[in-house]
């Protein structure tokens, strides 16, 4: 008799099993067994696929980055890259309230049980801002934003975007001043702050609404 093959899918439960323990009740609550029980596998596959509890930690982190990637790979260079750039503001934002259990883990903003983000984590998170860098350059090469260094700006916006997300998955932004207002007047005021003019920026803005791309279907 051929052996049982593993369930494709069974890593990937795993994760977000554990994404949830961790967002919900703390460090605590990252033991093998409540993770088997919850993820209705063993304690044996949160060996095999992490080799414990840090691996499964450090895998979190990851799959979260990958989550992004995947999101902001999604947009698509059009002759508006502006627009293009409202776009990945929105697909970050997206991806963050759809795995809101693995975005404190993603950027160290939550206990990790004893375990802390490695500099190979992080720069799984670094390298996913090249979409916006590459964007940046294209609006500078357009002349909607002023010369300047595409990396840096790159860095600004993923700071601004990374306050919004934050004070969204916690509830902070409330009407009439919820995530939606102010991601509108954020990125306007941010494309302005890069040499855009405030018509052609809201423009642009209001053009990216709607337009997310679907994200993968695993």
């Amino acid at each position: 008799m051929s052996p049982r093959k593993a369930d494709p899918r069974l890593r990937t439960s795993l994760i977000d099993v554990a994404a949830r323990l961790l967002s919900l009740e703390g460090p605590q609550a990252l033991s093998t067994r409540r993770i088997a029980r919850e993820s209705g596998s063993s304690t044996m596959a949160v060996y095999t696929h992490f080799s414990g509890i840090g691996g499964l930690v450090h895998a979190m982190v990851r799959e979260g980055f990958a989550r992004l990637e995947d999101s902001l790979s999604r947009v698509r260079a059009t002759d508006d890259p502006v627009r293009d750039l409202g776009l990945l503001g929105r697909a970050f934002l997206d991806n963050a309230s759809r795995n809101p259990h693995l975005y404190p883990v993603m950027f160290g903003g939550c206990s990790l049980a004893g375990f802390s983000l490695s500099e190979e984590d992080r720069q799984y998170g670094r390298y996913t801002l090249r979409h916006v860098t590459a964007c940046v350059d294209r609006c500078i090469a357009s002349g909607r934003f002023d010369p300047a260094d595409p990396e840096l700006v790159a860095h600004r916006l993923w700071i601004a975007m990374h306050g919004l997300t934050a004070l969204h998955l916690g509830s902070y932004l409330i009407p009439p001043y919820d995530a939606a207002r102010c991601f509108e007047d954020q990125l306007v005021s941010l494309m302005v702050g890069c040499g855009d003019s405030p018509e052609d920026a809201r423009g642009s803005i209001a053009a990216s609404s709607g337009l997310l791309p679907s994200p993968s279907e695993d």
